[in-house]
Order: structure tokens, then sequence, then C-alpha cells
């Protein structure tokens, strides 16, 4: 179908990128220079023009579009160009917005702005922020299958008592598929044999009490769990929500914020969250309210260079783990390579999301791996699918390299695969799939 994209930053161009293989996708910018970029850089026509006009929704073949993207770093124009899509077409609209307040109207009234699927980028970071919150070592996490299957990313440190042992050595869980290594910019599947190195990212899929036994395997020295003393910094619509999230959780954070009004508001939403009106580059302050005890540190102030300051001033008086968000896409290896365990981009989860809605091949959830490297499928099993009434060991060697078959539900219940399950029609089966062979393997499934 024709897909239009109204801002071709950098949400719209990873949507763009990702979609562009099985759709005809169009582009419109106000910004000369990004057009000319992405008409050379990706395989889609991209004109410039003000998104919000009908002239300009046009011209980019609206009336024959399937759906109609609205990704600027805007709310306002997001909302203004879903709306008008609405008034001269029946193209199915997506919208991004910053602001939760936009998010609560629409789902009040799910025909409010004419937006069909919202997507808060705040929110949606803050949520992939605590995921990671209570699994030492993770830079990752996706929930499957209701909850009953997840999906988690792991950094293998050079202490790590999994690191420089074999895939058969370290799987002493029953429960757990171990999927894939990530390393050096590479995907492998492990087999038996596969010796895990120091740095390498370790990916496996099976039900969280397993996942949560191996984020204590791979980080002993980490505590996880809602004992753990968390400290947000940053009292931002991020970091609200982030102390919000954990409040549900179980967890009683530490919330620092400098402007006094904003502390007080936000001690009045949190009543589980002691907020704290302070300087959070404050040394001084640090020590004296030990926040070099805590576990975890989540940077969410509104500055990048801030935020990584924060990171090193925490893990500097003792904090085990930083997490920071990073709002700039380029910053992240390179906030990561000299002390943030964790950098959250924003963008880059909210484009996640939103390839993930927009994902053909009749999968119900799909999380992205390194944003392009691999993907997690999770689907329901039918007669047609290659897998049905057949041994995993069997339906696999029909499918290309780089497909793990990760868990299985039936009948809400979770069995672990291996290679002489039988595969039954209605079971919901989670894949570890390799980016490569995405497209060759769906329509086998």
């Amino acid at each position: 179908m024709r897909v239009v994209i109204v801002g071709a930053g950098q949400v719209g161009s990873s949507i763009a990128a990702d979609l562009a293989d099985v759709h005809e996708v169009v582009v419109i910018d106000s910004d000369a220079e990004r057009v000319e970029d992405m008409n050379y850089s990706h395989d889609v026509l991209a004109i410039a023009g003000d998104g919000t006009a009908v002239s300009t929704l046009e011209e980019a073949g609206v009336d024959d579009a399937g759906m109609v993207i609205a990704s600027t770093d805007d709310d306002e124009t997001n909302i203004v160009v879903c709306s008008t899509v609405k008034a001269i077409s029946d193209a199915f609209t997506i919208a991004r917005v910053k602001n939760t307040e936009y998010l609560r109207t629409w789902q009040r009234s799910k025909k409010a702005f004419g937006i069909d699927f919202m997507v808060c980028t705040n929110l949606l970071a803050a949520e992939s922020i605590v995921r990671i919150i209570g699994l030492p070592a993770a830079r990752d996490v996706d929930p499957f299958a209701g909850g009953r299957v997840q999906m988690a990313e792991f950094e293998v440190a050079e202490n790590s008592p999994v690191s420089n042992v074999t895939i058969r050595e370290a799987d002493r869980f029953e429960a757990l598929t171990f999927a894939a290594i990530l390393r050096n910019g590479t995907v492998e599947i492990p087999r038996g044999e596969t010796v895990i190195q120091p740095n390498d990212r370790v990916v496996v899929i099976g039900t969280p009490k397993s996942v949560q036994e191996f984020a204590r395997t791979v980080a002993p020295d980490e505590s996880p769990g809602t004992a753990e003393e968390v400290v947000v910094v940053g009292g931002s619509e991020i970091g609200f929500h982030v102390a919000r999230l954990l409040e549900e959780r179980g967890f009683r954070p530490r919330l620092i914020e400098r402007d006094p009004e904003r502390a007080r508001n936000l001690a009045e939403k949190l009543p589980d969250t002691v907020v704290m009106e302070s300087d959070a580059t404050d040394t001084e302050f640090l020590e004296r309210e030990h926040v070099g005890d805590a576990d975890l540190v989540v940077a969410a102030l509104e500055s990048d260079e801030k935020n990584l300051l924060v990171s090193l001033l925490a893990a500097r008086i003792g904090v085990e783990r930083t997490v920071a968000v990073i709002d700039t896409t380029e910053y992240v290896d390179l906030f990561e390579a000299v002390g943030v365990d964790v950098g959250v981009n924003p963008r880059e989860v909210v484009a996640e999301e939103i390839t993930r809605f927009t994902r053909e091949g009749g999968a119900e959830n799909v999380a992205l791996i390194e944003s392009d490297k691999a993907e997690v499928l999770e689907i329901e099993v039918d007669d047609a699918s290659v897998l049905a009434g057949r041994e995993i060991r069997e339906s696999i060697q029909q499918l290309p390299e780089g497909v793990v078959v990760g868990a299985i539900t039936r009948d809400r219940e979770f069995i672990t695969p291996r290679g002489d399950t039988v595969v039954e029609a209605g079971d919901h089966v989670v894949l570890f799939v390799d980016a490569a062979v995405v497209s060759e393997v769906t329509p086998e499934l």
C-alpha cells in the first residue's frame, strides 16, 4: 500500500527505511535538505512542503494512501496533519506526540483529532526504562504472550560468571532459550559449544521467572527486585512517568528536581516517591543523601549533556548502574562508551513502536533488536504454517538459517521448545529472526 510519512527526522526516516521494502513510501518534510537526503539514501519518494496543507498531501497521493504517519517533532503539527488527512481521505492515521494530555484525550475518545492510533514518546520511553529496571545487566526487555513470555538482551561483563563459558554450561534454566549472541555488530545463532565472550550481548527468551534467574547469574553482584533503590534525576515528563510506573510495580523511588514549583507538583502526584528539591550535579547533596548507595540512577533531565554528567557522577560515587535518556541518536553509542550503562533514545523507542504497529505478516507482537539487527516475533500458528503439526527439528529445516523458536504458549501454558516438541495449530510461538531473512521467513509462518 502507499504510506505517507510527514516528518523526515530520525523517527520518520527510520520508519521509512523499514517500510520501503514492502510498501510504496512517500515522505513529506519542510526541510529541502532533508528531502534531498531522503531521496538519495532511501528507496522512497520525498517531497518538500507543508504536511498540514491539503495541496501538499494531495501531491503525495494521500487519496490513494492506506496509511499516513505524522512523525514531526511538534505535537500540534502531527494532530493537524491527521485531522486534515481524515477530512480528505480514508487513510488510517498514526500520530506521534510527546504530551501525555493529548494521549489521555485520545484514549477517552478514539475518534478524537481524527487519529486512529497515537503513540506517546515520553510514556513509551519511560515504559522502556522501567522494563530494564529490576533485571541486572539488561539492555532491552519486551513482553510477549500476554506477559507469559519475556525477551531480554543482556550485556556480559568480563567478570560475569557466564563469561568465557559455553552455552551448554550456561544453560541451566528449564524455561529459557538462548536465541542469539550479538558480537561486533553481527548476529550469531548459538549452539551448545558456542562460547559466550566478554562484551557479548546475549538475547534470551523464556518465562519472566527464568529470565530473572538468568539476570542474577549474569550479574550476581547487582540486586534486582522491588527492594532495589532507584533514584530518578529530573522531574521531566519522562522522569515523572518512570517514578509513577515504578510506584505501580511496588518500588519506592526517590526523585531529584531542581525547580521548586515542579518539585511540589510532583510530590503531590507521586505519593510513594520521595521528591527532593536540589541540583543533582551538587556532589555534596548527592553524598549527604547517600545517592551513592542506590542500585540504579535514571538520568531524565532535558539535556543530553547533563544526563551524561549525572550518570558519570553517579557511577563515581558508587551507584551500581546508570540509565540515561539520550535525545540525540548519535550520542547513544558515545555515551555508553564513556560510562553510561544503558542509553535510551525516545525517538528510537517511538520509531520501533510505530514500525511494530505497521508491520505486515500476521505477527501479533514484534520487538526489534538493536533497531535493525533482528526481530522477535509472536505468531499464532494456523494449519498453513510450516510449524504446524511437526517437530521443531523438522520444520526448522525448511526455514533459512537465523531463525530460533524461543517459546511456545498453549492454552495459556508455557512450553519450553525442544527439538522433539510438536507445534500445534492455535499455539502462540515466539521466534527470534535475523533481520536478513525476515521477509523470507514471515510468509512461511
